[in-house]
């Protein structure tokens, strides 16, 4: 099959926050894409020209597919129509913080028998350096000549949602198995990237999202110890941020909060730390950073209830008490909770035997993970009568499209773990 005869330019494998946001450069561009994806839901959804991602919205979508550049389908059999392929899909966690590269691989599997000469495979995926060529050489030289008649290559992505931000004007990594894959992935993404920087490998490319997530979470980490020695000192940390991001040199701020939410940066550390130790290398300074911020939930709790010890002498206060979970997004404007840090807090107020109620603009329930099935926990009106009725309000994500005043004024405390109340007041606890 000759490239020429492909009927779509692009196949893209996961429309999630990743992948559709990526069709959508393409489809804007004029390119063709085809997206796939095995939840059913969204391929309805997408058709109807709807979204289910508070970035995209349905005006662009019910365009495209007007126009008929972009195709979306559960149907894995359409990868024979594409010239390249981009798999943009989850890569989590075991329960032993080990590597689940499952997804990627059982895609793969899905893939194998619709592969074409002149086709490209790009995984734009985190994940720990080699894993794009353990997944895909061995078999792919099995059927082709890899940078001759068949390509591959890695591009790590570098989207943050809630950024107001064109993803075009990100500087794109890109990476080959040989040069010609490589200059194949530069040709495909100068299609809708202003900038493309080339990495010398594809293992280059892979450590190099994997560094800047870490960056982030050992900074995070060190900010959330931080924050636990101003709290003990009654010094204000937030003050302290903004005294020290005066100095025009060698500071970078990090801000604390209830913990790490997102996909990539809550889980990198650990990814790394996994394959440093299949290398033999102790990485004890990036797995610190991560249990540090992985333990900021508990600590939250463990001061919500030293308030309430303090109020009733008692050892466990949290036994009955109402409680509203203010956002569960993991980060401010958005509708993506993976990792959120306020499942976390929930979880651990139910082991308190405490009644959770949430409210997030974004969400009409929690959604169920993997991890928790907080389903029949119900959304709660910020209403006078509603508010006066809990114990205490916890602010986990900060939204914007919230009356924080009218929460004051009818709260009864609220722990403000994102410094959003500036101002003093004996019912803002600032955790």
């Amino acid at each position: 099959m000759n490239k020429s005869t492909f009927k779509f330019k692009v196949g893209i494998i996961g429309l999630g926050y990743v992948g559709l946001p990526r069709s959508l450069q393409f489809c804007e561009k004029g390119i063709s894409v085809c997206g796939i994806d095995i939840d059913t839901s969204k391929i309805k959804k997408l058709k109807e020209g709807r979204s289910y991602l508070t970035n995209i919205n349905d005006f662009k979508l019910k365009k495209i597919i007007k126009k008929k550049i972009f195709f979306p389908t559960d149907d894995f059999s359409n990868i024979s129509k594409v010239e390249n392929i981009i798999i943009c899909l989850p890569t989590p966690l075991t329960n032993l913080n080990k590597p689940d590269l499952s997804y990627i691989k059982n895609t793969f599997n899905k893939i194998q028998k619709f592969l074409k000469p002149h086709q490209m495979i790009c995984l734009e995926s985190t994940s720990y350096p080699g894993t794009t060529s353990e997944i895909f050489v061995n078999f792919l030289k099995k059927k082709f000549s890899i940078g001759k008649n068949f390509y591959l290559s890695f591009s790590p992505e570098r989207n943050d949602p809630g950024l107001k931000l064109n993803i075009s004007q990100i500087p794109k990594i890109v990476s080959g198995f040989s040069n010609n894959c490589l200059n194949k992935s530069y040709k495909l993404y100068k299609l809708i990237f202003n900038r493309i920087i080339k990495a010398e490998t594809l293992e280059t490319a892979e450590m190099t999202k994997i560094y800047e997530n870490v960056f982030r979470a050992v900074n995070i980490g060190f900010v959330n110890e931080m924050k636990k020695i101003c709290k003990t000192m009654k010094i204000n940390i937030h003050d302290v941020i903004n005294l020290a991001k005066t100095k025009p040199f060698g500071f970078m701020p990090f801000y604390p909060g209830p913990g790490l939410g997102g996909h990539c940066i809550p889980i990198d550390p650990f990814y790394l730390s996994w394959k440093a130790k299949k290398l033999g290398l102790d990485t004890k300074f990036i797995q610190t950073s991560g249990k540090i911020n992985r333990a900021i939930p508990g600590w939250i709790i463990g001061n919500i209830n030293k308030y309430f010890f303090y109020k009733k002498k008692n050892k466990n206060n949290l036994s009955g008490k109402k409680f509203l979970i203010l956002g569960i997004s993991y980060k401010k404007n958005i509708n993506d909770m993976r990792e959120s840090p306020a499942l976390e807090i929930i979880n651990n107020l139910l082991k308190y035997n405490s009644k959770v109620s949430f409210f997030d603009p974004f969400f009409k329930k929690i959604p169920k993970t993997r991890k928790f099935n907080f389903e029949k926990i119900k959304r709660s009106k910020l209403s006078k009568s509603n508010l006066v009725k809990f114990d205490g309000v916890i602010l986990v994500t900060d939204h914007d499209n919230v009356n924080y005043k009218k929460i004051l004024n009818y709260s009864k405390v609220i722990f403000d773990t994102r410094n959003k109340y500036k101002i003093r007041s004996s019912k803002i606890i600032q955790l």
